[in-house]
């Protein structure tokens, strides 16, 4: 353990400059194991300077993974799969294997039909280009399948170093944690929190048999809504219970909005229900479309929020995505960081979907 990096989310400690990252105060100095002001604060005040990582750092990083023996755990987010995955992931890690663990699958309903689910995790890899050697559904939060994890990464490690990667906010510290605890003797804990980029460089957690746990910085993707909403908001946008489906009928051009971070309209197609699946922190309006515009310009930042009116301004303006649901086999319109609508029929539509610019919006096989 390098006694110069802090042991929440592995910057390199400082006592000049409270401003910078790595910042010790003098009381804080004498603590085993010590931890900088920022992961303190995060721990016990449950608040986050922003603080930005380096990217070419961490593809730097990345790329070096290829050139070594090691097993990789990528960890995404089920309720982000898309907006999570790690892009190209398969040219940085070379031959080495990877597993792949979906986190947060207590957000769903308990009647999930899990084999279906596992199929369709492994669809999407294959969509994404990455060969996968397993793939593990867990809940970091609930303790779920999180034996499984462990038995896996056991199965797959040999005598090799596991480097653990993902985007932000996918629960990367928390499964680190729990297996600092049953690989190692380490009295320590990574830094966990809601906030993106928790862990600022690359944490060394050495084990047992003299290999090494490898904890990367979370990769910001600026796609994913949960990077780019308001800090005060993201509580909202991150559901922490199960998902409550909204089912909706429509049969003529009707409007749905999500607080005010995002539109659905419903523009062509036969009589049809539409199921959303986003946090319960995320009103849900409905109103007919020619109404749309002049509700949206009246209650946006009010009726219409998160965010606040306080907040528009950080917020980029809507940017509209016409999409075409061909007829046959039910489709998911994803909009990433706050959720999923499911087309439920089969006959086809045209929709319009309004997201912060710069969101990734997307049609995908129907995760249920």
């Amino acid at each position: 353990m390098n006694a110069n990096k802090c042991a929440g989310c592995g910057v390199a400690l400082q006592i000049e400059d409270a401003g910078r990252p790595g910042f010790v105060p003098e009381a804080a100095r004498e603590r085993d194991p010590v931890i900088c002001q920022r992961c303190f604060r995060i721990k016990h005040y449950n608040d986050a300077s922003s603080v930005a990582i380096d990217q070419d750092d961490f593809l730097r990083l990345l790329g070096g993974i290829a050139q070594t023996d090691s097993l990789v755990v990528h960890i995404v987010d089920l309720f982000d799969f898309e907006g999570s995955m790690i892009s190209g992931l398969q040219r940085f890690v070379g031959h080495n294997p990877v597993l792949l663990v979906v986190n947060k699958i207590d957000l769903l309903p308990r009647v999930t039909n899990w084999n279906r689910l596992r199929n369709w995790v492994q669809r999407q890899a294959k969509a994404n280009g990455l060969k996968v050697a397993d793939i593990v559904l867990c809940s970091a939060r609930r303790k779920l399948g999180f034996d499984r994890v462990v038995e896996a990464i056991a199965e797959l490690r040999g005598d090799r170093d596991v480097y653990v990667v993902g985007a932000t906010n996918v629960g990367k510290s928390t499964l680190v944690n729990r297996l600092i605890s049953d690989y190692s003797d380490l009295e320590r804990e990574l830094t966990v929190s809601r906030y993106p980029g928790t862990t600022l460089d690359a944490v060394h957690i050495p084990l047992d048999d003299g290999h090494a746990i490898i904890d990367t910085p979370g990769i910001v993707y600026k796609s994913r809504l949960s990077e780019v909403i308001p800090r005060e908001a993201l509580q909202a946008l991150l559901p922490d219970k199960p998902l409550k489906p909204l089912t909706y009928q429509f049969y003529e051009p009707q409007t749905l909005f999500f607080g005010g971070l995002a539109r659905f309209d419903f523009l062509e197609g036969q009589r049809q229900s539409f199921t959303a699946y986003v946090s319960p922190g995320i009103p849900v309006h409905r109103t007919k479309r020619e109404r749309a515009d002049a509700l949206y310009e009246n209650h946006r930042g009010e009726m219409l929020s998160p965010p606040s009116k306080a907040d528009l301004d950080e917020m980029p303006p809507l940017a509209r995505h016409t999409l075409r649901i061909p007829p046959g086999a039910p489709q998911d319109i994803v909009i990433s960081g706050l959720g999923w609508i499911a087309a439920n029929g089969t006959e086809g539509a045209v929709v319009d979907v309004y997201a912060p610019k710069g969101i990734k919006v997307l049609l995908r096989e129907s995760i249920l």
